[in-house]
């Protein structure tokens, strides 16, 4: 897919202004050998909103526009990140109970946006996403997901194992997935606070995520076949939840 320049924000001095105005930024490409003042300051404010950064060599950045890049481009968002905690925080303000999806390692961004609707469309205040490792919430995210990634809160943080210490502190409960577990999906208790945790279809949810989890469960399901597509997955989990809170 060609990217549009409008979706590129190129050069230093223009990526600054973006960031120290809050223009929200998906990811920074920087040339690996870039140095001085003005790439130490792009580093800074880039670790402060949370923007990963991806060091490329020359050809990657001539590919992606023919102006005077200075060794700096940077993808706009289509969604504005919101930090966690205001999101808890704005939540429980509303009086209501906390309902959120994590991803741990979802890259089609088909997925990514059928899963953002069937979040919304289930009553889920908020998905978390990790800052690397997951499908781009790009013009196809957004389609598949039919203007839902635009009405649900979007968390992107820098550790998703900070982010269950997070939501623990702030008494909700962490639900993982798991094809071995005893527990069936019908069988949790989602009437309280809680987040799920799902993970890539082929890989799964990471050990050491899922060693932070407060439960296991399984989706059962009837034969030898089974591998759910994980957008699927993730709506029976949510309907689940809807159900028991209605």
């Amino acid at each position: 897919m060609a990217i549009k320049q409008s979706s590129l924000v190129i050069g230093r001095q223009p990526l600054i202004e973006a960031l120290q105005t809050g223009k929200p930024i998906d990811k920074i490409l920087l040339h690996k050998n870039a140095s001085g003042d003005v790439i130490q300051q792009i580093r800074l404010l880039a670790r402060e909103k949370q923007v990963p950064i991806q060091q490329v060599p020359q050809e990657k950045l001539n590919g992606l526009t023919r102006a005077n890049h200075q060794g700096v481009v940077a993808f706009t968002a289509l969604v504005q990140y919101m930090d966690l905690q205001q999101v808890i925080d704005h939540v429980v303000s509303n009086g209501e109970l906390a309902l959120f999806l994590m991803l741990d390692g979802v890259t089609d961004v088909r997925n990514i946006g059928a899963i953002a609707r069937s979040a919304l469309c289930c009553g889920a205040q908020a998905i978390i996403i990790p800052d690397k490792g997951v499908g781009a919430l790009n013009e196809e995210a957004m389609k598949s997901s039919a203007g839902a990634l635009e009405h649900i809160h979007i968390c992107r943080v820098n550790s998703l194992l900070k982010a269950v210490d997070t939501l623990h502190l702030n008494g909700i409960q962490v639900f993982t997935s798991e094809m071995r577990a005893d527990k069936n999906v019908f069988e949790l208790d989602m009437t309280s606070p809680c987040c799920v945790i799902m993970g890539d279809e082929g890989r799964g949810v990471q050990a050491h995520l899922a060693k932070a989890a407060d439960a296991f469960f399984r989706i059962p399901m009837k034969g030898n076949f089974d591998s759910l597509n994980v957008s699927v997955a993730a709506g029976i989990v949510l309907y689940e939840a809807m159900k028991q809170r209605l």
